[in-house]
């Protein structure tokens, strides 16, 4: 989208045209035919940034409370947090008190609208037309008065006199591959070594898959998982630093387990009880699986598989817990009769530690019944194992995620 084009999506037509077609649902169907009328009517130019704008509204409502009022460019929209998320590390900026926040790399303003919300916010960016959006957004959310546009290239920035940052630097190349090392992002992390010095209390957003070799050495990391799923890890330095070395944080209800949480009891590890613990994500990435296997009386089943098993189910907000009422070690004649003995004729796979695919198995099976059961490829103490298992859903039952299975 030219700059130019983007001016015409805030004139008062270009507001009534996309206005219409943001109430319209666009699909593969009524594209080219909504496309073909809008290029008789405006400029090709135009014609793209309505349809293309109106295309991301429709995919962020599942990030942003306001998003048919808002402005994207796809790679934009693609990294940008959740607002749900946003909100949550923003949180940290307010609790502290900060009269003057920098947002580095603020793209379209995602992080920005909610840092807005309780101090002021200097959105740094070199991209004139997402930098411009930035202002818009921030504008939907009733903040514009807390937030000044900068644009500048952050590679040859010197650092502002501002009281702490927020740090988002691009995680993709020129063709929309992932980008896996923080030294290999756009820019890379190494930026703050000449901020910190200056701008001490700093948060920076980075892939949750972040190589534990790379992790900043004095700085927190929190691994956020938003409904089951994980979204990212931040970096937290300075007053931001909660005092811990890992967290993994749970939204929307908040609930966080840290490195503080682990006693340094050793965790045993069994045969499995009668019931199956599977950590949330966050939990298994931030390290705290143990400590998770304390705070219940749980053991693993196998020293490297981020299961955890009880004879008693507790309730638990880091992982969802299944009922086990079966464990074997893997044979596939033997599964596939206990399966029909038990009358189930659908399957939900799950595997950790197994080499075999979840689709290959549930072709071979070929089962027949009425029931659904839960099946866990794993290994348990070295050795391949399956567990029938299913959803618990007595008092000790994950409440905070929905059934994804």
């Amino acid at each position: 989208m030219e700059l130019r084009d983007f001016h015409f999506l805030l004139s008062p037509e270009g507001s009534e045209r996309l206005e219409q077609l943001t109430e319209t649902p666009i699909t593969p169907q009524n594209h080219l035919a909504l496309a073909s009328q809008l290029r008789q009517e405006v400029t090709s130019g135009q014609a793209h940034a309505l349809l293309e704008t109106a295309m991301l509204r429709q995919r962020a409502e599942e990030k942003f409370s306001r998003a048919a009022q808002m402005f994207f460019t796809r790679p934009a929209l693609e990294q940008a947090s959740s607002e749900i998320v946003s909100a949550h590390r923003s949180a940290r900026y307010a609790a502290a008190g900060f009269d003057c926040v920098a947002d580095l790399g603020c793209s379209v303003g995602g992080d920005a609208l909610n840092l807005a919300a309780g101090t002021h916010v200097i959105g740094v960016d070199r991209d004139r037309l997402r930098l411009r959006m930035a202002r818009e957004n921030v504008s939907v959310y009733g903040r514009e008065d807390h937030f000044q546009p900068l644009l500048a290239d952050l590679r040859e920035l010197p650092p502002l006199g501002v009281d702490a940052l927020f740090f988002d630097p691009g995680r993709r190349d020129e063709r929309g591959r992932r980008l896996t090392s923080v030294h290999d992002y756009r820019p890379p992390l190494s930026l703050l070594d000449g901020w910190l010095p200056v701008v001490p209390h700093a948060g920076v957003k980075v892939s949750p898959g972040v190589d534990y070799a790379e992790l900043p050495e004095g700085a927190e990391v929190e691994f956020i998982s938003a409904s089951g799923e994980v979204k990212e890890a931040v970096f937290w330095f300075g007053a931001l630093n909660g005092g811990v070395a890992r967290r993994a944080t749970l939204l929307p209800s908040g609930d966080t387990l840290t490195t503080a949480d682990d006693t340094g009891e050793q965790v045993p590890v069994t045969r499995p009880g009668d019931y199956l613990y599977e950590p949330d994500g966050a939990v298994i990435r931030a390290h705290l699986v143990e400590a998770l296997a304390q705070r219940l009386g749980a053991a693993k089943i196998d020293e490297e598989i981020a299961y955890l098993t009880a004879d008693r189910a507790q309730p638990t907000p880091f992982a969802r817990c299944f009922a086990v009422d079966e464990a074997m070690p893997f044979q596939l004649k033997r599964l596939r009769h206990e399966l029909r003995r038990r009358g189930v004729g659908r399957v939900t796979v799950k595997k950790r530690g197994s080499p075999l695919e979840p689709e290959t198995l549930q072709r071979r099976l070929r089962l027949e019944g009425e029931t659904h059961a839960t099946l866990f490829l794993t290994h348990v103490q070295g050795e391949p194992y399956v567990l029938i298992g299913r959803e618990y859903g007595g008092e000790g039952a994950r409440t905070n995620t929905p059934e994804n299975g």
